[in-house]
Order: structure tokens, then sequence, then C-alpha cells
């Protein structure tokens, strides 16, 4: 249950953290490029064949606060896509890379270290596994003069973090500087918690099954249109806050009554069957803990003050318009043989 009568104060008190506790250790990665794959063709959950842009890279034109429905590309992950590409000789080669995306946390700050934008910051916005991308916006003006193999380092903080007044809330991959500017406040010893949409577990997809929520994220499918409707999912943004009703992310997610998993929109829309917008997890825990509270700009672009949002319009997702184009065509075409004159 999402309360939209409750909207929380941005002047609301951040909650005690163990901050003394923390380390922040520093954590590097390259601009990542866009990896093609044997065909260039994905197909969709409509059976339909087609050739998208998807991760990695530098989003030029799609930033938090954007939407994420709708748009031709697939898995778009908006502003700049890292991966650190170093191996190591002991453990897991890409040791490297997996230690970048655990540290790192959304809200931590990024700075350029090599390449035309060296020294101009940036922030981390969210983690995508299976690619193992971690995602970091940088103003549009950083973004156009970026290279690819740019190095970006983040000063890693927040995992480990614990809510002192709130110990059935666990926390995932969030810094203490996004808990600060969030707007939670606590009433009645319940966590209320601002959000843009409440987001149904049975809607959830991809990474189901997979022990990835400390660095990774989630899939929410669109492609049940009553679902989508029901719960404005086409009108989701880029960097939204949300809520996942009867989630349980704490050892891998999964589906439990009772509980709610608030995260980040991380990436967007996808027509492959199971895929669709991912969320990075933040807090977890019982709905005794745990309460969303509506705000329309519960998104990391307003609260981080780096944007202006598009506004929350629903959105068709681009099978959906593709479905309508051909109804058009097939209509426009028999139209054309049935006029007079035609044989």
């Amino acid at each position: 249950m999402l309360h939209r009568a409750i909207a929380s104060p941005r002047g609301a008190r951040a909650p005690r953290i163990n901050r003394d506790e923390l380390v922040a250790v520093s954590v590097l990665g390259q601009v990542a490029h866009p990896i093609g794959r044997d065909t260039p063709y994905r197909i969709g959950y409509d059976g339909q064949p087609r050739v998208l842009p998807g991760t990695g890279g530098i989003v030029l034109n799609r930033r938090i606060g954007d939407l994420c429905v709708g748009l031709a590309g697939d898995h778009i992950e908006p502003g700049v896509s890292l991966h650190n590409n170093g191996r190591e000789v002991v453990g897991a080669r890409d040791g490297p890379n997996k230690a970048l995306i655990t540290y790192a946390c959304v809200g931590n700050v990024a700075r350029v270290t090599s390449g035309p934008c060296r020294g101009q910051l940036g922030m981390v916005t969210g983690k995508h596994g299976g690619i193992d991308h971690l995602i970091v916006d940088f103003p549009t003006s950083v973004l156009l003069r970026l290279e690819i193999g740019d190095k970006v380092q983040i000063a890693s903080i927040g995992q480990g973090l614990r809510l002192v007044d709130h110990p059935g809330v666990e926390v995932l991959n969030c810094a203490p500087r996004l808990l600060a500017c969030w707007g939670l406040r606590a009433v009645d010893g319940q966590l209320q918690v601002p959000v843009t949409h409440l987001v149904p577990a049975h809607a959830m997809g991809s990474g189901l099954g997979k022990n990835t929520a400390w660095r990774g994220d989630y899939d929410i499918q669109l492609a049940d249109r009553a679902t989508r409707e029901r719960f404005r999912l086409g009108s989701l943004r880029f960097g939204d806050l949300v809520a996942i009703v009867d989630a349980d992310v704490r050892r891998g997610p999964l589906y439990r009554q009772g509980r709610v998993t608030i995260g980040v929109i991380v990436h967007g829309d996808s027509t492959v069957s199971g895929h669709g917008p991912g969320v990075t997890p933040l807090l977890t825990g019982s709905v005794r803990c745990l309460r969303p509270v509506h705000d329309e700009r519960a998104n990391l672009a307003a609260l981080f003050n780096l944007r202006r949002l598009q506004p929350p319009r629903q959105q068709p997702t681009l099978a959906e318009r593709d479905r309508r184009l051909r109804a058009l065509l097939r209509r426009s075409a028999q139209a054309t043989l049935a006029a007079p004159g035609r044989r």
C-alpha cells in the first residue's frame, strides 16, 4: 500500500547511522565500450526481432530524471557505464571489477582521473548485474567530452551501513549522503520512505534466483499491460526510488509476503522476455518497519538537485508502439486495396 496522502518533507532529519564504523575505500573503473553480440538482433516477447543500442558506453541524451520506458533501446544505462578491466592473479580473474561493483554505493562521489575531463565530478546511480557495470551520472557537458576508456575513481562508502534506531531495516548499496537527503522520517517506530511508485513482486523478473543484491539489480517486467497501467509503471524514470511489495532481497531477491524492498531504477526497459527496468536494492525490511510514502520527486536527480525531472507521464512500451504501428499499416493497406478502381 502506497500512502499517497503523506508527503515526506525535504527537511526531515536523516536517521542515525553507524557512521564511526564505516570504511571508505577508493575503487576505480574505466568507461566501458558497448559489447556487440554474435547477432545484432534481439528477439522481443512479441516475437519481433529488433536492432537496438544496449548496455555500455556513454549515453549522451539520457540521464537520471528522464523517462526510461518506450525508448528505442534495450537495458539503456543512463550516463556512463564503468567496468574495471583489470585481471587478478589471485582469486577470481575479474576480482577488481567485482570489488568495484560491490564497494561502490548509490550516491557515492565519482571523479574522472584521466582524459580531457580529468577532475570532473559525478555520482554513482546504480549497479547493473549480469553485464556487471557500475552506472555514474555526470553533467551533460562532461558526457559530451568523456572518452571511452577514461578512468573514473569512486570514494566508496556505505556497505556495512546500519540504521541505529531501525534494526529491522537492512541497508544495501546506499551511501550515507543519499540517506541524508532522501527525506526519511520515523513515525511511531516505523521508517517512512519517499518513493515514486509501488511495484508488485509478481512483476519482477530477471535477477530472481541470483545472489546479486549487493552488486546488481533485478528487473520489472512491463509486458502485462494491466499491471503496467494499474501501478503506473509506464511513467518510470531513471533514478526513481520505488518500493517492491512482498519482496525480500536479504539473501538474494525472492517473493515473501509482509516484506518490502526499496530500490532505485538503474537501467531502461527491454522487449526481451522477463526483462525490463532494473532496480538496485537500497533498503529491505518488514512492512512493520518500512512504510513507502508517495513523493513524485523521490528521484536521485531531484534529491541531489542535479537537474530538472521529466514529468512522470505514462509511456507505451516499445513493443506496444510497434504493435500499434503494424496495426495502422495493415489498416492503411486494407483501405488502399478496398478503394474504388483497385483490382
